[in-house]
């Protein structure tokens, strides 16, 4: 999940909370995960360099959805030529007061992952544009790109305040994308097939069989 199959982050970040007591459907669950991926091993992250596509984030988190602690999950991943390139799924360290306020956090935490990106590339000799982070949380976005801070704002620990900064000094920019169509929600939460696979070709993940017809059919 760490380093080839990003598929399946929110499963095994689901699974390890009860990694110390856990019970025959947490069992039963993890044999699926395996069985998942026997079935998906000859698949793999395809890049594609010639469609000139740059950095690009989708961030998303789902409010409250920790039934004991009432802690969201944070979901983000960042695709680089058409290919995911780092992604994360966790429950954030407070508890967030609203939707909005859950969704400010996790974008500001997929901020610091871009800034991290970028300074690897500054080190490489290469300056990138501003890089589009893209949510489906309007409140969020409001708080993000407004200098004018509501008063309830000031219950969000101040790290998560970070992103603004980013924003002022034009490292990132922030779009909104609807909830319906925004592949990070496979990071938050459990989904249903059809958008599981739906979601999942946005990570490029695709069998050497697909990859290999692809290459076929451009030669011919």
């Amino acid at each position: 999940m760490l380093g080839t199959c990003p598929d399946i982050a929110f499963a095994v970040i689901k699974m390890s909370q009860f990694l110390a007591n856990p019970s025959q459907d947490h069992l039963e669950k993890a044999m699926y995960i395996m069985r998942y991926l026997v079935g998906t091993q000859d698949y793999h992250v395809v890049y594609d360099g010639r469609i000139n596509e740059g950095l690009i984030a989708h961030t998303d988190s789902d409010w409250a959805s920790d039934p004991i602690k009432r802690q969201s999950t944070t979901g983000f991943f960042a695709s680089l030529a058409s290919g995911i390139v780092c992604w994360q799924s966790h429950l954030q360290k407070t508890v967030a007061l609203s939707s909005t306020k859950a969704e400010y956090m996790a974008m500001s935490d997929t901020c610091r992952q871009i800034m991290w990106i970028q300074s690897l590339f500054q080190e490489l000799g290469y300056n990138l544009a501003p890089t589009p982070i893209c949510g489906n949380n309007q409140g969020s976005i409001f708080i993000r790109s407004n200098p004018v801070q509501e008063r309830w704002t000031k219950h969000i620990d101040i790290r998560y305040h970070y992103i603004c900064e980013c924003i002022k000094d034009g490292k990132v920019s922030v779009y909104f994308i609807p909830g319906n169509e925004n592949p990070a929600d496979m990071f938050t939460k459990n989904l249903g097939a059809i958008d599981f696979l739906r979601f999942r070709k946005h990570l490029r993940i695709k069998s050497l069989d697909d990859k290999f017809q692809h290459l076929n059919g451009s030669r011919t």
